[in-house]
């Protein structure tokens, strides 16, 4: 495999794991995946080499904007003090306590 090859399954591989992370791996979301997919099988077949980097430059850049975009949005979300912050704390904890191997208790409300 060539090092144009590994570059573009690098992009493939991070370009969908940041589609499933943001924009979800539901069922009816599957058509965001289907779509990359049909897309770097269809450009695997090219053989101009520029038109094959602007396409790969135009997949690195679209996974850069949705990574930004979604800090941006967590970045706007933790800065707001008007916003009920108890669900992202309770959140937060949750992935504190298992990065240690606990989970939290479930807390009664009646």
């Amino acid at each position: 495999m060539g090092s144009e090859a590994l570059h573009a399954a690098k992009v493939y591989r991070h370009l969908l794991k940041s589609v499933k992370k943001h924009v979800g791996a539901e069922d009816y979301k599957s058509n965001f995946t289907n779509f990359i997919t049909q897309e770097f099988k269809k450009n695997s077949q090219l053989s101009d080499l520029s038109s094959i980097q602007n396409k790969l430059k135009l997949a690195h850049d679209y996974t850069y904007m949705l990574n930004s975009v979604h800090h941006h949005k967590d970045l706007l979300f933790s800065y707001n003090i008007a916003v009920d912050r108890s669900d992202e704390m309770k959140r937060i904890l949750g992935k504190s306590a298992a990065s240690v191997g606990l989970q939290l208790p479930e807390v009664y409300q009646p």
